[in-house]
């Protein structure tokens, strides 16, 4: 019972701060959807209606409502993050042993910037392939972009450059803890990065060749980097027995000494 109350007591400050976020980011909505939908106003498109004005469609009544709360949502989730986070590293952290509290440090403090650095990828390509998926429209056509619609492609687009830039980092860790050793993924290196590419071209929203190369080239190079951690660790690991040729069934060899265990504590004589 005392775990499950920490528990709800960290939910609700990590509640009251994406709460407070929420509040922060509705107050100062005009200035973030600027920066949001600053790659799509930067196309020639996105004028049409309005000579030097970027323009969207509304089509249901409550679409811009919803549009402020989903805009307030993903600042507060940002913004609030360092509580968040810290609290659950601060309910995760008993239940953890020394080196395992040093690797999760690490982890987290890689896994935050390679997920700010995939989103920034996201964000400043998202013109190029809105251009390009945009440029197939007819000379006749004028693009009605709904507001909501813009919004998921550029959620969609930023969430998934960002997680995929966590994969190779997940690759290590799963290595440092025994699961994935160097010699399978050397192995099947041609088909990781075969998979890398079919993933970038069926999880990028758009169909464009431009946006399926922008998140596949970095997650390759990610790869060849978390290869190569992999393969300079195992090389500086020291070397121990090798059993690699024993049965899983085959009994381990006893040693006829005592061990301390066997001795009586307040008679230190093996004889007796």
């Amino acid at each position: 019972m005392a775990h499950l109350r920490e528990l709800r007591n960290r939910l609700i400050v990590a509640l009251l701060a994406v709460i407070v976020g929420i509040i922060v980011g509705l107050v100062f909505f005009q200035p973030i959807w600027v920066f949001i939908t600053k790659p799509y106003c930067e196309l020639p498109v996105s004028q049409v209606l309005r000579k030097g004005e970027c323009t969207f469609a509304i089509r249901g009544v409550f679409e811009a409502f919803f549009v402020n709360l989903k805009v307030a949502a993903m600042f507060a989730v940002v913004v609030a993050s360092p509580v968040w986070l810290y609290q659950i590293w601060a309910f995760v952290t008993p239940g953890l042993y020394r080196n395992e509290k040093r690797y999760s440090i690490s982890f987290l403090a890689l896994a935050i910037p390679l997920f700010l650095a995939g989103a920034a990828l996201a964000y400043f390509i998202m013109d190029t392939g809105l251009a390009i998926l945009l440029g197939f429209a007819p000379d006749n056509a004028v693009p009605l972009l709904e507001m909501d619609e813009y919004l998921t492609y550029a959620m969609v687009m930023l969430v998934i450059f960002g997680v995929s830039f966590e994969l190779p980092l997940l690759m290590v860790f799963l290595n440092i803890i025994g699961v994935l050793p160097h010699a399978t993924v050397a192995k099947h290196r041609r088909m990781v990065i075969f998979i890398m590419f079919v993933f970038a071209a069926v999880a990028t929203p758009s169909t464009d060749p431009f946006s399926m190369i922008a998140l596949a080239v970095p997650m390759v190079v990610l790869f060849a980097l978390a290869e190569g951690f992999m393969y300079l660790r195992e090389r500086r690991r020291p070397k121990g027995d090798d059993f690699s040729h024993l049965s899983d069934d085959e009994a381990s060899p006893l040693e006829d000494d005592l061990s301390p265990l066997d001795l009586n504590t307040t008679d230190t004589d093996p004889a007796k």
